[in-house]
């Protein structure tokens, strides 16, 4: 019998008869393993313990003490929902129920649902996890499952797109009830310790919204109640601290149905912290050597053919015709700014050519997929591209990373890095790609930084550090990047005149400091809970003078203050009153002024952390007000 390679997560290689599965290659190794197998990550994706191997695979198995375990008892934990569900509702039709990263969601037709349902049928599912079930893995043939699906559009759908060719087709069966599915999931309902239902939604069949709308029931399980619990408490502060509540609480934002979905309106709120974001980033721009661009916000289409991005990206662009030629909103800065690189000659001493712009792109997601500030249509990105000579890539790129890092710093936020390496499809030398690919990990691995390797996860120009955003609650979020490109100076005939005379061609890199001021204020919405440093503040003093008689005071108080963002509030409110809407609006500080205030000429100070201070000198205070805000200081801590 012939053999093939895998290679095991150590780098070593193990040869195992062909036709061996994830769970034969476990019980080679060792007895317990095996027996300990739950699933198995072939190159890197999930897959069931049954899955047979090919030649030169990268395999992990998968264990219960494995980072991806609780992914298949999720996954599991699905199918149980769906057995409970057409268990109470039998005239129900399954469509398709995925893990998540924190639980799993099954969306589902044919069946009036709501929130309030949700709890028979949690019940219901809790019954079939303490009957402990076996889950049977079944191959079919094709044949049988077509007909097992005939009366059911979606199962029929993935048939002929997932499974397409497949044969025999594997199905997943626990007591009465069947699914199709590719698995992987555990050995029976009982190994999940806790599950909970978590809330109803829409969903438009395969996020078009041209298609089906369907019911999508979220939930998630755990191996243990005290694991879920800890969840759900994250979960519930995590709802409290959802952008898109405390966006209208402190009137930052809205998305109105009539001027469009996905389309942000910035209220004065808002725009002030955005306003500061920028300021912020061009400051950092402006040092690092970027000189300001500027590009409309429509194109002519043939500039998105010869980027590329027209083939690339023509289903999620807004297209117009115009005079009968057809333009295009920007998906994209970058066609626009190396079109203004293209408009001059450069020799090699000009480079590193710098350009950064705030610039507003569109991008036509689907309807279903519209989230708050997190998913838009219409987004800014704090972009910035770089035109440098090849063996400028390695000082370059530090000097994106430093800015980056400086981000991070500032508001207090932990980062993720991951290193995408070339895909499949890829344009650009093998010599081009294994340099550039290099000096990505020299600049990682000069400044002692942890990355993740993301094999084949480059975009198809060139490899990129990718960062992630960690929050207060532990959440990550897509953030900054650094990219390099070898097609669009390609595309663009880009060229410098060398030190021999002869013309070369650029790297040009691509990065965002932020990602989007859109996903960024959202991250900083959340992770502050709303309370912004100072500096971002909307409103950064209010003065709550305790009676009319004390407005003049206050006034007076507020000219001296001109240089920051003070309000009076002039509502003929009691004194608690006041101080407890300032608390509810998240203002840093509060200066109370009444009689006694008023006669020695002094303020009372409190903040939002709810400590006071009475006869403080207005002199000392705005100065410390000055350097809180000038040093970007995280928190207020005038009384500290």
């Amino acid at each position: 019998m012939s053999e093939i390679v895998v290679t095991l997560p150590d780098g070593s290689e193990l040869s195992v008869a062909e036709g061996s599965t994830v769970e034969d290659v476990a019980f080679d190794i060792g007895p317990g393993l095996g027996r300990d197998t739950v699933a198995g990550v072939v190159d890197g994706d999930l897959v069931d313990k049954a899955t047979p191997l090919h030649d030169g695979a990268d395999l992990v198995i998968v264990t219960e003490d494995s980072d991806e375990y609780p992914r298949v008892l999720r996954h599991s934990a699905a199918h149980v929902f769906a057995q409970a569900l057409q268990r109470l509702y039998p005239e129900a039709k399954l469509a398709i129920g995925p893990p998540t990263d924190d639980g799993f969601y099954y969306d589902v037709t044919n069946v009036d649902l709501d929130s309030e349902d949700l709890e028979d049928i949690e019940a219901e599912a809790e019954e079939i996890i303490a009957d402990d079930l076996d889950i049977e893995r079944i191959e079919r043939s094709r044949e049988d499952v077509l007909e097992q699906y005939a009366d059911n559009p979606y199962k029929q759908d993935i048939l002929e797109t997932e499974a397409a060719g497949e044969d025999p087709v594997t199905i997943y069966r626990q007591g009465e009830f069947e699914d199709l599915c590719q698995g992987p999931h555990v050995e029976s309902t009982g190994e999940i310790g806790a599950f909970t239902l978590l809330n109803i939604s829409s969903a438009y069949w395969r996020g078009d919204e041209e298609n089906d709308t369907l019911t999508r029931v979220y939930g998630t399980a755990f191996e243990s109640e005290d694991e879920m619990e800890t969840y759900l408490e994250r979960r519930r502060e995590a709802q409290e601290r959802d952008h898109r509540k405390l966006g209208q609480e402190l009137d930052l934002f809205s998305i109105d149905e009539t001027t469009g979905p996905g389309l942000p309106l910035y209220h004065p709120n808002g725009k002030r912290v955005l306003d500061e974001l920028s300021a912020f980033a061009r400051d950092m721009n402006l040092d690092a050597g970027y000189d300001p661009v500027e590009t409309p916000h429509l194109f002519r289409t043939e500039l998105w053919k010869k980027s590329g991005h027209y083939e690339n990206y023509v289903d999620d662009m807004f297209l117009l015709d115009v005079n009968d030629e057809e333009y295009g909103l920007k998906p994209m800065n970058c066609p626009g700014h190396a079109t203004i690189f293209d408009q001059q000659s450069w020799s090699y001493r000009d480079l590193p050519v710098r350009y950064f712009e705030d610039g507003k792109v569109y991008r036509k997601e689907q309807r279903g997929e519209l989230s708050g500030l997190s998913r838009v249509w219409a987004f800014t990105i704090d972009d910035g591209h770089v035109f440098v000579r090849p063996e400028q890539i390695e000082d370059e790129v530090n000097l994106v990373m430093d800015n980056i890092f400086r981000v991070f710093e500032t508001f207090g936020l932990d980062a993720e890095v991951a290193l995408a390496t070339r895909p499949e499809k890829s344009v650009g030398s093998d010599d081009i790609w294994e340099r550039a690919e290099s000096q990505l990990r020299d600049v990682l691995d000069a400044q002692d930084i942890a990355y993740d390797v993301e094999e084949g996860d480059g975009a198809f120009y060139g490899p990129k550090i990718d960062f992630a955003f960690e929050d207060a609650l532990g959440r990550k979020w897509d953030g900054p990047t650094v990219q390099l490109d070898f097609n669009m100076p390609e595309r663009f005939d880009l060229t410098y005149t060398g030190e021999d005379n002869e013309d070369h061609r650029p790297v040009m890199l691509h990065r965002a400091l932020y990602g989007s001021y859109e996903r960024f204020l959202m991250v900083l919405i959340e992770h502050f809970d709303g309370k912004f440093p100072l500096w971002l503040a909307p409103e950064q003093v209010r003065i709550l003078p305790v009676s009319d008689d004390n407005l003049g005071y206050a006034h007076r108080l507020a000219n001296e203050l001109d240089d920051f963002r003070v309000e009076i509030e002039d509502r003929s409110w009691t004194v608690g009153r006041k101080i407890q809407q300032a608390h509810s609006d998240r203002v840093p500080y509060m200066l109370i002024v009444g009689d006694d205030e008023e006669s020695s000429g002094t303020v009372s100070v409190r903040d939002r952390k709810e400590r006071e201070r009475k006869d403080v000198d207005r002199e000392a205070f705005a100065d410390h007000l000055r350097t809180e805000r000038d040093e970007k200081r995280i928190e207020p801590d005038f009384l500290d």
